[in-house]
């Protein structure tokens, strides 16, 4: 959420105006951007706000594009991912990303129904810390948590046991520890932040009109993000829906490489925008 300055704390606004005008640069440089102001697409979350939009476009234009254009995660994960979204049927998009999960049911180009929530990569994180200080008395830090989660992280259980050594601090006397963990102390520390995607995923369905929900069994629901390939949530996932799911074989760049291919059709992410803020207004 885009937040105003506040006791001298940097805004989200600032850290967007910041970085866009980081990559800008990088890709033009500072001479060539006096003189040239180029375009820009944006991934925004699909629970994105009108104000929110507003505050992305306004960042964009002062880090210095000449024309900025929004387009929500779930439609650029789809794009990446080869789906052919201007058909009329329904396609079903689940981008975990690192701090989003995106779930989206997507037919003729645009989002039909949609749930965005602060839950994914950086949750599970979070879950695994939390875990190891609660059942080892161990501290560890993101990086190794990422490990963890990368290496042997699971939320399914694994045909075969898998274990690595990780090294912390002990809560209680202060040194430094070596412990083993094992993939299935990983399924216990990682199901409160996969319930909330779990009942997210569930919501959307519920919410989907019948006959695009009918598309989708017939196919298969597409994961997308680094979070999607975590093991076994493809097949969590399929057994509470009882529809097939795929991971993307892109599945960490299928968002970036979607915008990038948004580029190719930047009339409908206008019209798409303009359709936003009519509905705001």
């Amino acid at each position: 959420m885009i937040r105003p300055l506040r006791d001298g704390v940097i805004s989200d606004y600032e850290i967007t105006e910041r970085m866009l005008k980081y990559f800008i640069n990088r890709v033009l440089g500072t001479g060539l951007l006096r003189i040239f102001k180029p375009r820009v697409v944006v991934c925004v979350p699909s629970g994105v706000t009108g104000v929110e939009r507003r505050a992305v476009i306004e960042a964009a234009t002062q880090a210095g594009a000449r024309k900025t254009y929004l387009i929500e995660e779930p439609i650029a994960a789809a794009l990446g991912a080869g789906i052919d979204i201007s058909q009329p049927s329904g396609n079903m998009i689940i981008d975990i990303g690192g701090g989003t999960t995106d779930i989206a049911v997507i037919s003729m180009g645009t989002t039909v129904v949609s749930a965005s929530i602060k839950t994914a990569g950086d949750k599970f994180d979070e879950a695994i810390m939390k875990y190891m200080r609660r059942k080892h008395n161990m501290m560890i830090g993101e990086r190794s948590a990422e490990e963890l989660k990368m290496n042997i992280g699971a939320v399914y259980e694994r045909v075969q046991e898998v274990t690595m050594d990780i090294r912390g601090r002990n809560q209680i006397t202060g040194l430094p520890i070596t412990i083993s963990v094992s993939s299935y102390e990983m399924m216990e520390a990682l199901i409160e932040p996969v319930s909330s995607i779990l009942e997210a995923i569930r919501s959307v369905l519920e919410r989907t009109p019948p006959e695009l929900a009918s598309d989708i069994a017939d196919r298969y629901i597409v994961l997308t993000g680094g979070g999607s390939l975590i093991y076994g949530l493809d097949k969590l996932i399929e057994e509470l829906t009882g529809i097939g799911v795929v991971v993307s074989d892109r599945a960490v760049s299928c968002v970036a490489l979607g915008t990038g291919e948004a580029f190719n059709n930047l009339e409908a992410l206008e019209q798409s925008m303009q359709d936003a803020e009519n509905s705001i207004d």
